[in-house]
């Protein structure tokens, strides 16, 4: 029989696959001897079974064989616990929780108090000779049953709530009087049979049973489905049920629940970091509905435990190598460890936590590389708030707390929804709402910032923005949402839907109107782990970039050179694109020539100032790629002007419109082929580029000159293009008596290049693969419109992941794969990069090292994603 259940005592970390992160780590608690309370783990196995055969048959039931082994389990764990389900002197009730492979914190169902019923509640107030907590516990289950089990509304039950609050003239739950809380089970219960036609189950096997069930089915709700794909976590994986004797932080004043970090998630400091509630249970405090203690506090309200909780923390953070996020609570006077998990953290916190413990001596350089993810470092790159325009800024609030650094402005809006929506229709949002929750999780990844007016600093909006890398204020508690009214009240007025805001996540405060941003500065922490990764990297990483600002940003992130200068980009300023334009339009070769002469040295100067950047460092420049078309007119306006500028009829500019007009234009007229009718343009281009580089060797730099031929698909292609180019250079260099290194390459972006890169290898000196027309080419997505159903593709599951932002690697990546295997025999001194989006995707990094690609270049920002993602790949492949 396969074993769907394993005892916490018989598990292990090593088994997270099986048992899930929370079961994996339960277990190594508890053989590690922590004070865990009892439990067992059903498998993700078990879950994947449950939802194929649901699927297949619409048949809802556990299988036969696994409720045999739960009630073993359960036979067990009353021995072990030494207490039954319905035992009049030692009751057990039970948490049922979820746990996936993959951490992904309150995305999938939990039920607290499972075993409750209007029998027990009795024996547990008699027990606890405290019929208020007892009734407290009752009503927590009736709620998160109707709603995780049966998928009742939760707000039925919170208008219950309120209208007893409202009567009672008190704010929170905990201080509700055991009548109400009485009354408020009934009224629950009552629920129950309007809404759904039939009662809440008093039956224990019955709860347990539902309650594995919705929690297996809780992997495939819309939040978790989301948070799965914005996170690239596998749809396959499943996620475990943890069946846990309930601890009781809610029992009175020496009880609480809590969470801490044995770091600072936001800021990286080398210190507990936590907030706990008195008299709670552990969903309070992760809700954010009550703004909880620092757990500093607890060091006076209850020293023993807090030296206890400090011990045992500590422990965990040496045992895992990293920081550690715990979830506790306290039973009178006694500590239960819940939870362990590796923290989520900021981007700062990320970097410093990992040198910190380099230095510590805790882990190895290799470790704290592989601990930070690459794409967090754009937390540390981007922009903060400007000190100037601070000063100038209407502050609206210093009242938040700073849950998540960052500086966002935005538009405020009130729902996950109107963010999402708002956000695809590009516009810039603040997600403000009293509190989050986990249906919200669309709208936080659209938004630009979070702000809430309740909770902490471990509350859901806290934990999901810092693990989402979203700049986020919560327990902004002077302000206060009103849902209905789309109003949002601060200390200053009432501020509307639409209207702007900007929130500081490092500092908590939040202002009026927009805030002017300063590049960001990375400090120390940060330095320190580039330098280890630059050491430990194959791989070496290039920039994509051909203005001034975008090359000295990617140098500043100690890029190789530059991958790819876009010569298209330089023809948009007003005067280069009037004579561009002449060239196209003009009737003879000589007026043709002319507008090449003046355009010519319009890109010296340019590629002048290029090379004098790069210094001695290589700059591939692609010769002219797209149609011709996109310099062309289109509006009435532009063509009058257009006209004007060139001395001709609309008439004439509007046939040679229609001359130029192509049905598939990135199939069309562009790239090499323009070479092959039009051989003078990339004749100007490269003395372009040699004039540029001449002035700069006669500063005493030694430019290193690549010139790559885009859209190559045919040897003979190639073949006439580079002869013509290379005569060119030979004369010039011959006339001014110079040498400049220089070498000519090829941009491989059609998959019949692949097929022949062998021979291709033999006329160029370097391939570049161009991946998002080789991806555009290859699937037959056009990249402009694959917007209108790629993310159906990616929510129905047809996609895995979108193909133009991670390599392909079953097809595209094959391609490169075959390219390269051929390529290199004929042309052992070929070198080969990549120089498409995907150069800064840390996934397809990973598949560049893996084949051995010499270089990736990307965008200037992303050079130390990629920097950081080629040296985990190099540590990976050498382990």
């Amino acid at each position: 029989m396969q074993p769907f259940i394993y005892a916490f005592s018989e598990g292990n970390a090593k088994m997270r696959e099986t048992l899930g992160g929370k079961g994996a780590n339960l277990a190594e608690m508890t053989r590690l001897g922590f004070p865990v309370p009892k439990g067992f783990t059903i498998t993700t196995h078990a879950c994947l079974d449950y939802l194929s055969h649901l699927e297949e048959t619409g048949e809802d039931h556990l299988k036969s064989e696994l409720t045999e082994q739960i009630d073993k389990a359960i036979t067990h764990l009353e021995e072990t616990s030494h207490k039954k389900f319905s035992d009049s002197k030692n009751l057990l009730l039970v948490s049922v929780r979820s746990g996936a492979p993959e951490s992904m914190p309150g995305m999938m169902d939990t039920i607290l108090n499972a075993g409750l019923n209007d029998q027990n509640v009795n024996i547990l107030a008699k027990i606890t000779q405290d019929e208020r907590f007892a009734y407290d516990c009752y009503r927590r289950l009736l709620q998160m049953y109707g709603n995780v089990v049966y998928e009742m509304d939760s707000q039925l039950f919170e208008d219950i709530l309120k209208q007893e609050k409202t009567q009672a003239q008190v704010k929170f739950d905990y201080e509700l009087d055991l009548q109400a809380l009485k009354r408020i089970v009934e009224a629950f219960k009552e629920l129950y049979l309007k809404e759904l036609g039939f009662p809440f189950p008093q039956e224990v096997k019955i709860q347990l049973t539902d309650a594995i069930k919705a929690v297996f089915k809780s992997w495939n709700n819309h939040r978790a489905k989301v948070y799965r794909r914005i996170n690239h976590i596998s749809d396959q994986l499943g996620t475990a049920v943890n069946i846990q004797e309930m601890v009781f932080g809610n029992s009175g004043t020496t009880s609480g629940t809590g969470v801490l970090f044995t770091r600072n998630p936001a800021t990286g400091e080398n210190k507990l970091f936590g907030e706990y509630l008195k008299n709670a249970q552990g969903e309070d405090v992760v809700a954010g509905i009550r703004t909880p203690s620092v757990i500093e506090d607890l060091k006076t309200e209850m020293p023993e435990i807090y030296s206890q909780i400090h011990t045992l923390a500590h422990q965990l953070e040496s045992y895992y190598h990293n920081m550690q996020d715990i979830e506790f609570t306290i039973e009178k006077e006694k500590l239960f460890f819940l939870q362990t998990r590796n923290g989520k953290r900021t981007a700062k916190a990320a970097v410093k936590i990992a040198v910190d413990m380099v230095q510590e001596g805790l882990i190895s350089k290799e470790e704290a590389i592989l601990q930070v993810d690459p794409e967090m470092l754009h937390q540390l790159l981007h922009p903060t708030f400007a000190p100037q325009s601070l000063r100038e800024a209407t502050l609206l609030s210093a009242a938040g707390l700073a849950a998540s650094p960052g500086a966002a402005s935005g538009e405020i809006v009130f729902t996950a929804d109107q963010a999402k929506a708002w956000t695809e229709a590009g516009k810039k949002v603040i997600l403000v709402r009293n509190e989050t929750s986990p249906e919200d999780i669309e709208g936080m990844h659209a938004a630009a910032a979070i702000l809430t007016c309740h909770g902490g600093m471990t509350s859901h909006a806290a934990v999901v923005a810092r693990g989402m890398g979203k700049c986020c204020v919560s327990g902004c508690s002077d302000f206060s949402v009103n849902e209905k009214e789309k109003t949002l009240l601060t200390p200053q007025g009432i501020l509307h839907e639409g209207d702007l805001i900007s929130v500081d996540g490092s500092t908590g405060r939040v202002y009026l109107g927009q805030v002017a941003t300063t590049p960001a500065i990375a400090d120390e922490s940060y330095q320190t782990l580039m330098t280890w990764a630059k050491e430990k990297s194959r791989l070496t990483v290039r920039m994509n970039a051909e203005t001034p600002t975008d090359i000295q940003t990617g140098f500043k992130f100690e890029a190789k050179g530059i991958g790819l200068v876009r010569t298209e980009h330089m023809f948009f300023k007003p005067e280069r694109l009037r004579e561009i334009r002449r060239f196209i339009l003009s009737a003879s070769d000589e007026e043709r020539q002319q507008a090449l002469d003046t355009i010519r040295d319009y890109q010296a100067e340019d590629f002048e100032q290029i090379f004098k950047l790069c210094q001695n460092a290589p700059a591939v420049i692609r010769l002219l790629d797209p149609p011709l078309h996109e310099f062309l007119p289109h509006s009435d306006e532009e063509i009058q002007q257009v006209a004007t500028d060139q001395n001709i009829s609309t008439k004439e500019v509007r046939t040679r419109l229609h001359q130029l007009q192509e049905v598939n234009p990135m199939l069309g007229h562009r790239g090499c082929r323009l070479a092959i009718t039009f051989p003078n343009l990339y004749d100007m281009q490269v003395e372009a580029i040699l004039k540029g580089a001449l002035v700069v060797k006669e500063k005493g730099l030694t430019p290193q000159v690549e010139i790559m031929i885009p859209l190559v698909g045919l040897k003979e292609e190639l073949h006439p293009i580079r002869t013509r180019l290379e005569l060119l250079i030979q004369n010039f260099l011959k006339q001014h008596q110079v040498t400049i290194p220089y070498i000519i390459g090829t941009m491989i972006e059609i998959p019949r290049a692949c097929f022949i890169s062998d021979q291709l290898a033999k006329e160029a000196d370097f391939f570049s693969f161009g991946t998002n027309d080789l991806t555009q080419m290859t699937f037959g997505f056009s990249r402009d419109d694959a917007g209108k159903f790629i993310n159906q593709y990616l929510e129905q599951g047809v996609l895995k992941r979108d193909p133009f932002q991670t390599l392909d690697k079953e097809g595209v990546g094959r391609l490169i794969q075959i390219a390269c295997e051929k390529a290199r025999p004929a042309n052992p001194n070929l070198k080969i990069g990549v120089c498409g989006e995907l150069g800064g995707d840390p996934d397809s990094i990973a598949f560049f090292d893996e084949i051995g690609l010499d270089y990736v270049s990307c965008s200037p920002y992303r050079v130390p994603v990629a920097q950081l993602a080629a040296a985990q790949s190099a540590i990976r492949l050498a382990q």
